[in-house]
């Protein structure tokens, strides 16, 4: 080695070490586990202004939707699709009755989407929520963009049933 060689390798920065992808950074091609459930990650759609991903997981033929709320601590809600449909975006009612369960309206927001991989909208843009609480901790979420609707139906996760099993996706 050349004395010019090891001067350099003494002033050379060393190489940060690489970080292990959260929860919050997988993207499509990555693998996650909840509730002891593996899903392949599909899609993902970020609020940047709410701090909120919503993932979209592929197990089989099954999808389902993980959203994550970073708060002083993740939050996290599984969904899975339901069949509806609503009128009109002014009508989206406070109290909604599904298959003898009542939701009653907790919050509603509308924020700047940027969507990667496959997700119910395709592309990004601003997004209304509407997301509805039962009193047995039933959850509904309920999007519209672009004059669609769609409609989910979950539960609450806790933080220490979902894990990201292999980051190598975008």
């Amino acid at each position: 080695m050349s004395m010019f060689k090891r001067i350099r390798n003494i002033f050379a920065k060393p190489e940060a070490p690489l970080q292990e992808r959260g929860i919050l950074d997988i993207g499509p091609g990555d693998i996650c586990e909840v509730s002891l459930v593996t899903y392949e990650v599909t899609g993902r759609t970020k609020n940047a202004r709410r701090s909120t991903v919503v993932l979209t997981l592929r197990d089989g033929a099954n999808l389902s939707y993980l959203v994550i709320e970073e708060r002083e601590e993740n939050k996290y809600s599984l969904y899975r699709p339901i069949d509806g449909r609503l009128d009109s975006l002014q009508e989206v009612p406070t109290v909604m009755e599904l298959d003898d369960t009542v939701y009653h309206l907790e919050e509603q927001y509308n924020g700047h989407i940027v969507t990667v991989g496959k997700t119910p909208f395709m592309q990004g843009g601003d997004q209304s929520v509407w997301q509805y609480q039962s009193d047995d901790m039933k959850l509904l979420r309920i999007e519209w963009m672009d004059g669609r609707f769609m409609l989910y139906e979950g539960e609450d996760i806790p933080p220490a049933d979902v894990r990201v099993i292999r980051g190598g996706g975008v």
